[in-house]
């Protein structure tokens, strides 16, 4: 067995999060993690709200608050939503913590004494009426290699080639439309082009990854510069040197500090436990496996700019140099990047009121609906759009009516019939065709699940919930009244397939999972849930904030057929699932419309 980091990205905390935020990050990550936990591996999954940079300011400047207390509060909402959700998070927890300050300027302080952090005068983009340092991504105009219209100031979308913001034709800005002005500044810039040769002999080893992503990765090589890693701007972590660390106006780039949150919320979680160096199990074994879970906008940083933070902290660019206090640190074994969600044709834009919020949609519909959709119709290799229509579709006529119905009249014929789980007689060819069906999809389902191909892992489990659906209407045991013991052995078998589809289905559907569970008579935690703890900050007894946890251990190797128990009691069910209304797909339409 092994050990599995599941690093999930961090949402940004300059507000609440829509269902196509976690149609990337969120629910491919944990139904990754819930299986690999099942299938007997020793997994951590980490994340937490990304919280520093320009926008949390602008965001903090409109609402007349501090970015700290902007950030305390989309924390919580964020937190909420995720644990709602389902997300087994082993911890989430945020970038403000002096755990992770301390992390951070850990990383930089290395990396720069093994001589890839370079010190460089440069133009940085600035508001002009606020005065403010303007984030590449916050900067739009056309791109100069492509003519693409909609470039951001640090990469092209459209022809994948690393820019610079001033590189941009007419550049806008996306906060207030106005041109931003370029000045002089001096910063630290990440060498890249020191890791070239590094960066490409590890890709070229990652052939398991979904093809797009190693594509784009790959191409990023051929327009390889240095990189800016600090910024102009107040909000964030200091520079941790001399003559920088003093100044009020240097920050650390968020985004140099957001991926070194992998890190320092697993040094976070094993301070937690109990044993501080637990991390090192996940992080310094080269045997150990790390999956890194994001929307596909975020390749770069995971593919090319993290992984040259850690080469650069290894000592393994062209430079070389020693690891520091952390040894040397493991890169990632796959990004695993999904495309975007879209919504009713349009894409996803909280600014023009084309949302549909975690919580919103959670306040209005099981989670494991939403669950459900995203796992069997989501964005895993290319753009999809999420519509209301397909959405009560396939809740009616795949959740309700096909696995809720399956569970639903199999514990109502065994309590109607025994009141308990009755002992098989004599087996015949369609029954043991049944069983072996099912426990053959335990291998197929998992190997899905593993290669990250969750779309069609869940479409086999549902196909094999389609098998145990026919098997009851060729039985006909409403029609073996008459003899007794093969009503008991179909009923047996059929509780049995019940019983082994809720666990193929555990990692896709959580929650029902658990409710499957006890409509068969089943007792304790099926299916363990995430929960949130208030916890004050390891090194400042002043702040306090949530952090999502949970206690997992129990479904460790129980990805496996396991017999049901003759005689155990069997309640009259009620729905596991909900059925929707046609009137719900207007309603949400015109949700959609209004302003």
């Amino acid at each position: 067995m092994s050990r599995i980091l599941s690093a999930v990205a961090w949402p940004y905390a300059n507000g609440p999060r829509h269902i196509g935020h976690v149609a990337g990050f969120g629910i491919p990550s944990d139904v990754f993690s819930r299986y690999m936990r099942m299938a007997g591996h020793d997994v951590l999954m980490v994340s937490g709200t990304d919280e520093h940079g320009t926008p949390i300011l602008v965001q903090a400047d409109k609402e007349g608050v501090s970015p700290q207390a902007l950030a305390d509060r989309y924390n919580r909402v964020i937190a909420e939503d995720l644990t709602a959700l389902g997300l087994s998070y082993d911890l989430f927890t945020r970038t403000t913590t002096r755990n992770h300050y301390a992390v951070v300027q850990e990383m930089f302080r290395t990396v720069h004494k093994n001589g890839y952090m370079i010190e460089r005068t440069t133009k940085g983009a600035v508001s002009p009426s606020t005065g403010r340092t303007l984030p590449d991504r916050y900067i739009e105009g056309t791109c100069p290699i492509c003519g693409y219209d909609g470039a951001r100031g640090d990469q092209c979308d459209n022809c994948g080639n690393q820019l610079d913001a001033i590189e941009l034709i007419n550049p806008k800005s996306k906060i207030n439309g106005e041109t931003p002005k370029f000045v002089e500044s001096e910063h630290f810039f990440l060498d890249l082009p020191a890791f070239v040769d590094a960066l490409g002999d590890w890709l070229r080893t990652r052939t398991e990854w979904r093809p797009n992503v190693l594509k784009f990765s790959l191409n990023l090589l051929d327009d390889v510069r240095p990189r800016a890693m600090t910024r102009d701007i107040d909000w964030g972590i200091p520079v941790p040197l001399d003559g920088w660390e003093q100044n009020p106006t240097k920050r650390l780039y968020v985004w140099f500090d957001a991926v070194i949150g992998y890190l320092s919320a697993s040094i976070e979680w094993a301070r937690r436990s109990g044993d501080p160096d637990a991390w090192r199990q996940w992080w310094n074994d080269p045997e150990a496996l790390s999956y890194y879970f994001m929307g596909k906008d975020n390749i770069t940083f995971h593919s090319q700019i993290w992984p040259a933070e850690l080469l650069g902290y290894d000592g393994k660019g062209s430079r070389g140099g020693e690891p520091g206090a952390y040894g040397a640190l493991n890169l990632p074994t796959e990004v695993v990047s999904s495309e975007f969600l879209n919504v009713e044709g349009k894409q996803f834009s909280t600014s023009r009121g084309v949302v549909i919020l975690v919580r919103d949609m959670l306040a209005r519909y099981q989670p494991d609906a939403l669950r459900y959709y995203i796992s069997v119709a989501g964005p895993e290799t290319q753009d999809v759009d999420f519509t209301w229509s397909e959405f009560k579709r396939r809740t009616n006529d795949e959740l309700v009516a096909g696995w809720g119905n399956l569970v639903n009249r199999t514990a109502s014929m065994v309590h109607k019939n025994f009141g308990e789980i009755p002992a098989p007689g004599h087996r015949l060819p369609v029954d043991e065709a049944l069983t072996a069906e099912i426990t053959t999809a335990f291998g197929r389902v998992g190997e899905l699940v593993g290669a990250h191909r969750q779309r069609q892992a869940l479409q086999e489990a549902m196909r094999v919930v389609t098998e145990a659906n026919r098997y009851v209407s060729e039985t006909e045991p409403w029609k073996l009244k008459t003899d007794p013991e093969r009503l008991a052995t179909v009923l047996h078998t059929t509780t049995q397939a019940v019983s082994d589809l809720n666990t193929l289905l555990a990692p896709f559907l959580p929650h029902s999972a658990q409710q499957v569970h006890e409509a068969l008579g089943g007792t304790g935690t099926f299916s363990p849930q995430p929960r949130i703890e208030e916890v004050t900050d390891l090194d400042d007894d002043s702040r306090h904030y949530p952090v999502i946890t949970g206690d997992y251990t129990s479904v460790r190797g129980t990805w496996q057929p396991k017999a049901v128990v003759p005689g155990t009691k069997v309640d009259k069910p009620t729905p596991i699932f909900t059925k929707l209304d046609d009137a719900i797909v207007e309603e949400e339409l015109e949700r959609l419309r209004q302003p």
